[in-house]
């Protein structure tokens, strides 16, 4: 059995953690914070097979162009002349059309089944209650346009094996009375889920510790040493850490990583924002999507958790209230019943969404060094994803055959 050091401690690193450790191997997970505050806590908390199509797609170039220079609109790009953003957005370019979409979708498809199998399975096991809540998803919409553009989705992922209907707004009023409807109509996501992100991070980073798994917090990597195209160690200040086996989970912070090894992992944060409001009502107890506005509601914790948006920037701590507002704005639009006020600066999540340029992970072994293995690059399906991807990290190492087919999520594809 190996000895492996995973650099990251969101969902992807421990449920990497977690896998590895069941099969036997000794692992330590080193993370620049605290495990507290990471992507994998203020998300949607939803587990969505639903979103098989990439984020670079034809409709996204066009649509995107409209949104970019709108602070409040979906999807902004802050003006720069970074260098990262413009190779990501010539790769993105590059991989926005019919045939990457085409190609996408099974493999997109298997990894968010199998993760919500590994989900299901852990939910059952003791000390593991998250609040797992099998009811799908429902996409609102208000114009005609995305109504065709979500009834084609559906039809597709019924192609998929995915279980999804087209609902007339009288078929939505059926399914929660008490939500009021200014809408076309939904598409009800029925293979989708949801869950407690706090509770599942929290569960998952108690059983570690208890059963050995090695958590060392604010251990920033500074410095990784390599020998004979290997990895031989890896440096937080003073601190040396060697193992047999290296991951590289560290989320939006991967490429920084990465360059410590010479590799390219080509992503952009995109900052996404979310923040909780009381509700006991059970006015909606199924999570929804709002198509056009591209804003995610979901029952939690005894309220509703509202998030969205998509800011390309480089990693910073800037609240630009006017994201938060577009979220806040639209809500009413769809629910007239449902009106958030605008929060507070501190009480405002923010959080950096690890997004490759072709909207696919990475997750493989890297071509340069035989002993490193790469997993991030998860957008906005972090979560989704991250039981999935933690399985595979520990087939890889562990040298067994792959539960789904990973060549199209290789880490070093062009």
């Amino acid at each position: 059995m190996a000895k492996v050091l995973i650099i990251g401690g969101g969902i992807v690193g421990l449920s990497s953690a977690y896998y590895l450790q069941k099969a036997g191997h000794e692992v330590t997970v080193l993370d620049k914070g605290d495990m507290t505050d990471s992507c994998s806590y203020g998300n949607a908390g939803m587990i969505v097979p639903s979103h098989f199509i990439p984020l670079a797609t034809p409709g996204m170039v066009s649509q995107g162009i409209k949104w970019m220079f709108n602070s409040k609109s979906p999807f902004y790009v802050k003006p720069s002349l970074n260098p990262e953003l413009i190779s990501w957005g010539l790769k993105f370019l590059k991989k926005a059309n019919a045939a990457h979409v085409e190609k996408s979708a099974v493999p997109l498809t298997e990894l968010s089944l199998l993760s919500k199998k590994l989900y299901e399975d852990l939910s059952k096991e003791p000390g593991f209650d998250f609040d797992l809540v099998e009811k799908g998803i429902l996409m609102f919409y208000k114009t005609e346009k995305a109504g065709e553009e979500e009834a084609h989705m559906a039809e597709k992922g019924r192609e998929l094996g995915l279980d999804m209907a087209v609902l007339s707004v009288e078929d939505c009023k059926k399914l929660q009375p008490k939500l009021e409807l200014d809408v076309l109509g939904a598409v009800h996501y029925r293979c989708d889920a949801h869950l407690s992100p706090n509770k599942l991070m929290a569960a998952l980073i108690k059983h570690l510790k208890a059963v050995g798994v090695k958590l060392l917090t604010n251990k920033e990597v500074t410095k990784i040493e390599t020998k004979g195209g290997k990895v031989s160690s890896v440096l937080s200040g003073n601190e040396e850490f060697t193992a047999d086996e290296y991951i590289i989970a560290g989320g939006s912070w991967s490429p920084a990583i990465g360059r410590l090894l010479g590799l390219k992992i080509l992503l952009m944060p995109g900052k996404g924002y979310s923040f909780n409001v009381k509700d006991s009502s059970e006015t909606m107890h199924i999570p929804a999507l709002l198509a056009e506005a591209r804003v995610a509601i979901t029952p939690m914790n005894g309220g509703l958790r509202y998030g969205g948006t998509m800011e390309l920037d480089k990693i910073n701590d800037r609240i630009n209230m006017n994201r938060v507002k577009g979220i806040v704005e639209s809500v009413p639009k769809y629910f007239p019943g449902l009106k958030p006020a605008v929060p507070e600066q501190k009480d405002i999540w923010f959080g950096f969404r690890p997004s490759s340029a072709d909207g696919l992970p990475y997750i493989g072994r890297s071509k340069q060094y035989n002993n490193l293995t790469v997993a991030t690059g998860h957008g906005m399906m972090g979560l989704s994803l991250g039981a999935a991807t933690g399985l595979l990290a520990n087939e890889i190492i562990s040298g067994k055959p792959t539960s789904i087919d990973i060549k199209e999520f290789a880490p070093e594809r062009s």
